[in-house]
């Protein structure tokens, strides 16, 4: 393996060579491969514009930057954009790649050209596919040459309680081992289990900690999420944990209160606009705590919004100056990652990740370069994509074992009951206990109601290969339509699949479709199969363009178009009318939930289980 090939997965061996080579060149005793002249850059350690500079390149890093003119050795090719400002490439701090539902070369060609050039993946969603193999996962399209730098944090939540199982498990040594075998590995996603962080007897205490100690012992970052803490206590005990950061802040009061206990806080577009224009009304003037993140954003969204330069432009709209607003996408998160030897900053010793812009107010891109090279004109990508044949463990990953049938589905009644008690929940059931309806029985199954928004909703183990359904009644999140039903793969965190339907046969049917296409969406509408969305690789994304897949989902949501989507409007602000997309989130075990269901298990044979407490309940009694 060459030297530029060993630089783009960061062993250690190889980083000192680079880093020696790149000595010489700065001292002009060896020459360059490129030199980089800009109108105006942004150097965001001091958060100053200097005019006129020139940026030169030896392989894929950065060896030099000074005064056009000022540096004293050869270069063999010379770019001059006088009328572009150069900003670092952007980077996530927080974003789960499998969300735009793309493999990372196609993530790649995606984000590149809107500015993002590194991100720091919160893996929790193909550790809970297959755990064990994560960092391959993860390395592949970066070793196979692709410019975008992917810094891999594996998943704490593996699986993301105790009461669940499948696709592997994380702990201490897996996480030490991790570590060590990559610089690139960051640290550990996001600790979401805060009942298995501050409770001994909770089953995933030792696992959870160990994971946080082994990333203590190799000086990583312990990523936090911290949704539903709002008080002091509870705050304080989170920040004392260790877990040094959230991305769950909701309202400038959570923001500010965690903020000012030192976490590192991680701003969503949900509710960016309001907790800036906040910070400023506060005159906060340090802002190095504080990141724009994506978390979570399809590859269609990205297409219509952008990548980590929406984020940026929301800030500078809610009226954050530009340089901050960069800052917060580029140095504060690289510095709260560790990672600022190789990114966050356009400064000797690191990759040449640069975003060229003709706008600095509007935030539009002309260019963007990565790894020393130029990578998109406008919106368009440069390189050819790698083609990744990916193996079986990436491919082969949705194990039912069998065709399911109608029965699978079915809800037993009690001998001899006319009607039974249901345990009911709803999307985004954060309630102490769940809802509890009388449902009618006949022939001897429980059925559900439509007269009252009541249907029915399923978790499908695809791990096991022992074909085991979970089933309860849900509240308004389902069709009304007959023969009518929805199945997907994508089912945070632990991605079995989930179904919602108005008939037995028509789940059956619906995941049975959904299985044949090795992962995705599937859609039944009376009774046919009328829309179906290939998520070949892990269950969650697809290896094809933006554009593809965008053009499939547009088909699917034409379809669900057709179907009449219960809905109660009551429910959590981030539950729209329509097609119940959002129901992959509603499978959620972290906190603040407390009942969920999750597929069979022998603590929890029906599913239903209150993830707080460890207590179990019938569906029906």
């Amino acid at each position: 393996m060459t030297q530029a090939s060993h630089d783009i997965s960061l062993d250690a061996d190889t980083e000192i060579a680079i880093r020696q080579n790149l000595t010489l060149v700065a001292l002009g005793k060896r020459p360059a491969d490129v030199a980089l002249r800009v109108g105006r850059l942004l150097d965001v350690h001091t958060r100053t514009w200097l005019s006129d500079q020139e940026i030169v390149i030896s392989g894929r890093r950065i060896a030099y930057v000074g005064n056009a003119g000022t540096w004293p050795g050869d270069v063999a090719k010379r770019v001059h954009e006088p009328d572009l400002a150069a900003v670092p490439g952007l980077g996530e701090v927080h974003k789960h790649i499998e969300s735009s539902h793309l493999t990372p070369e196609w993530e790649a060609a995606l984000v590149l050209p809107r500015g993002n050039t590194w991100t720091c993946e919160a893996s929790h969603e193909f550790s809970n596919v297959n755990g064990a193999r994560t960092l391959d996962f993860w390395l592949a399209a970066r070793r196979a040459g692709s410019p975008l730098k992917i810094f891999p944090l594996p998943g704490s939540a593996v699986p993301p309680t105790g009461y669940e199982h499948g696709g592997g498990w994380l702990g201490y040594d897996e996480q030490r081992d991790f570590l060590r075998e990559s610089l690139m590995v960051a640290g550990l996603d996001e600790v979401m289990d805060w009942p298995a962080v501050w409770n001994p007897d909770n089953p995933s205490y030792g696992r959870l900690w160990g994971m946080i100690r082994a990333t203590f012992e190799q000086r990583g970052v312990v990523e936090g999420h911290a949704a539903g803490i709002r008080d002091m206590p509870t705050i304080n005990a989170f920040a004392a944990a260790g877990l040094a950061s959230d991305h769950e802040a909701w309202t400038l009061e959570e923001f500010w209160d965690k903020l000012s206990r030192g976490l590192f806080m991680e701003l969503r577009p949900h509710t960016l606009p309001e907790v800036v224009a906040g910070l400023l009304d506060k005159g906060l003037a340090d802002w190095s705590q504080v990141a724009l993140t994506t978390d979570d954003r399809s590859a269609s969204d990205t297409l219509e919004l952008g990548a980590t330069d929406h984020n940026v432009r929301l800030a500078i709209k809610a009226g954050l100056a530009p340089e901050i607003a960069v800052q917060c996408v580029t140095i504060n998160p690289a510095r709260h990652m560790r990672l600022t030897p190789w990114v966050g900053s356009i400064a000797p010793g690191r990759y040449a990740d640069i975003v060229l812009l003709s706008d600095v107010a509007e935030f539009e891109i002309a260019k963007v370069w990565a790894d020393g090279a130029q990578v998109s004109d406008g919106k368009t990508y440069l390189p050819a994509v790698p083609k990744i044949d990916w193996p079986d463990w990436a491919a082969d990953t949705i194990n039912i074992g069998r065709s399911l049938e109608a029965e699978d589905f079915a809800v037993q009644a009690a001998p001899g009951r006319a009607t039974m008690k249901a345990a009911v929940l709803r999307p985004f059931h954060w309630a102490d206990d769940f809802l509890t309806f009388e449902l009618p029985v006949r022939d001897g199954l429980v059925q559900r109601d439509e007269s009252r928004n009541i249907t029915k909703f399923a978790v499908v183990d695809r791990f096991s290969g022992a074909g085991a359904v979970s089933k309860m009644f849900w509240l308004g999140c389902g069709p009304r339509t007959p023969d009518t039903a929805l199945a997907c793969s994508m089912a945070h965190d632990k991605h079995n699949v989930w179904c919602v339907g108005s008939s037995d046969a028509a789940m059956a049917k619906a995941v049975n479709a959904l299985a044949e296409n090795r992962g995705g969406w599937a859609l039944v509408r009376e009774g046919e199969v009328v829309a179906r969305v290939r998520y070949e690789i892990a269950g969650l994304m697809s290896c094809r363009p933006a554009e593809a897949l965008h053009e499939e989902m547009q088909h699917l949501y034409a379809e669900g178009a057709k179907v009449d989507w219960m809905y109660e409007p009551t429910f959590h602000p981030r539950w729209l009318p329509g097609f119940p997309e959002r129901l992959a989130f509603a499978t959620l075990t972290c906190a603040p939930w407390r009942w969920v269901l999750v597929a069979p298990s022998e603590h929890a044979p029906q599913g239903l289980v209150n993830v707080q407490t460890g207590e179990t309940h019938p569906v029906v009694f």
